[in-house]
């Protein structure tokens, strides 16, 4: 793939990243990353959320965002597909929005992927202590090594070590899931239970789950040869996504109830189903945790260098040092006491999905009237500005409620 070309139009000018050559991603391949970015904290830790709301209110918010999800990532799609530079979420903001929408998109960028590696750090640290009895921070640190050193190689690295982690959690969750269901103590009606006045703040830890939107762009690097691909590999990847999202919860509410659940829900459902599957939940947990660290940092570190203009994104001593400002301050957040693991992702999901509503949005409007290019796939109906006020409506409300239960004035969901 050859480097980004600048363009110029009579209203924009935009100097692109040029991003490192990639190879190309096998369809395999992108709808693992997909699964692998979504299935991250977020599905450890949405079981815990809707401990007061129960599971009815988290299956609701699971459709609903995970269909609303998909058509903004659509509209990211279709507006790649008309840009012949390979911009991130950043840069096409700043292409076909303007300088403000270019600041509010990296502002989100770097909200969501903070929040979301700085639980990934707080969660592997509590996995390995609990499976080999060393201290979180140690645990954190072997969780560090191949989580930086895979993000370091680049895309096709990337791409296949989701591929062979995501098929790998797939298996390890199937057999977890039979085993609850033939486990004599889960109990189904436990599903039933819940306070549906609670359901609102599970929303944005939802929409935490779903947040691979931010690696759309770099998905389409991938399939520059086969366009077509992309749209197709969004949606597939998002329905495996809604699936593995609702078998954990649901496994982890039918076998022990609302009030036995973990923050990290896999130790909590690995106890109850003994040693094997306390094993075995754990690892499935470090490998969504892994998986997603890699789709979101790799996004997050793609954006700096589009934002700030950094030049070619292989260069060795460059790509390091922007490396540790992706991962160090997770790091040192994780261990500072201020942030919680759900509490993490929370007000993570509130900021970014606000941002997330809206900014597709734009892009595409500007895409179509600025675009390079008309692509062969095109959203069609789910464009309908009905559909579009409607996403931003509930996005809104979602952060109004968020910031009012911060200041008390209504109950939190946990």
């Amino acid at each position: 793939m050859s480097s980004d070309n600048t363009y110029v139009s009579s209203a924009i000018t935009t100097v692109a990243r040029t991003p490192a050559p990639a190879k190309p991603l096998s369809f395999l391949e992108g709808v693992a990353m997909i699964v692998g970015t979504n299935i991250g904290a977020g599905v450890l830790s949405i079981a815990y959320a809707s401990s007061k709301s129960g599971f009815l209110p988290l299956l609701f918010w699971l459709v609903l965002v995970g269909v609303l999800t998909t058509i903004t990532m659509l509209y990211v799609a279709e507006s790649t597909l008309r840009t012949h530079a390979h911009l991130q979420l950043s840069g096409l903001a700043k292409r076909y929005v303007g300088g403000m929408g270019s600041w509010l998109m990296f502002a989100s960028v770097c909200v969501n992927s903070v929040g979301a590696l700085t639980a990934y750090m707080t969660g592997s640290g509590k996995l390995l202590q609990s499976l080999f009895g060393i201290s979180p921070a140690i645990g954190s640190l072997l969780f560090f090594a191949p989580a930086a050193g895979v993000l370091y190689l680049g895309l096709k690295a990337i791409g296949r070590g989701e591929k062979f982690i995501s098929i790998g959690m797939v298996v390890m969750l199937s057999v977890l899931v039979v085993a609850t269901l033939l486990k004599d103590t889960t109990q189904m009606h436990n599903l039933l239970d819940g306070d549906w006045r609670f359901m609102v703040p599970v929303f944005n830890v939802v929409v935490f789950c779903f947040s691979a939107q931010y690696i759309v762009p770099e998905m389409a690097r991938g399939f520059s040869d086969k366009p077509e691909q992309l749209p197709k590999a969004i949606i597939v990847g998002m329905v495996m996504t809604f699936v593995l999202l609702t078998a954990v919860p649901m496994s982890v509410i039918a076998l022990g109830g609302l009030n036995s659940i973990s923050d990290v829900a896999t130790i909590s459902w690995g106890q109850a189903l003994g040693q094997w599957a306390f094993f075995s939940a754990n690892i499935f947990a470090l490998c969504a945790m892994l998986t997603s660290y890699w789709g979101l940092g790799g996004s997050f570190l793609s954006n700096i260098f589009d934002q700030f203009k950094l030049g070619r994104d292989e260069q060795p001593l460059r790509r390091f040092s922007v490396l540790l400002l992706v991962v160090l301050p997770p790091f040192v957040l994780a261990y500072s006491g201020l942030v919680s693991f759900v509490n993490a992702l929370y007000f993570a999901g509130v900021f970014s999905g606000v941002i997330l509503s809206v900014m597709p949005m734009l892009i595409l409007r500007g895409a179509r009237k600025h675009g390079d290019k008309v692509p062969r796939w095109q959203c069609s109906w789910i464009t309908h500005p009905l559909l579009q006020v409607s996403i931003v409506l509930l996005y809104l409300s979602s952060a109004v409620y968020a910031i009012a239960s911060l200041l008390d004035y209504l109950p939190a969901g946990w």
